[in-house]
């Protein structure tokens, strides 16, 4: 899953959406594109959560006499 085939299926639901007059039985194409544009959208959505997640990371320190210290990082994201 990632951005590949976001694109891919939101281009293909937006073409059969809005470009496709042709009708099949018992299938109606634009509602086809239109669920396909969201299904494109939603891995869109989940691919940028995800791999935001992944760039911050938590590291606990439990010392003897009870101390704790908490460290976050926070990658920079990556040069395009």
């Amino acid at each position: 899953m990632g951005y590949g085939l976001g694109v891919f299926l939101l281009a293909v639901g937006l073409i059969l959406a809005f470009a496709v007059t042709d009708n099949l039985a018992n299938v109606d194409l634009t509602m086809v594109g239109y669920i396909l544009t969201a299904a494109g959208v939603l891995v869109i959505v989940l691919t940028v959560a995800t791999t935001s997640s992944r760039r911050r990371s938590t590291h606990v320190t439990q010392y003897s006499d009870g101390r704790r210290e908490v460290t976050e990082r926070r990658d920079p994201p990556p040069a395009v």
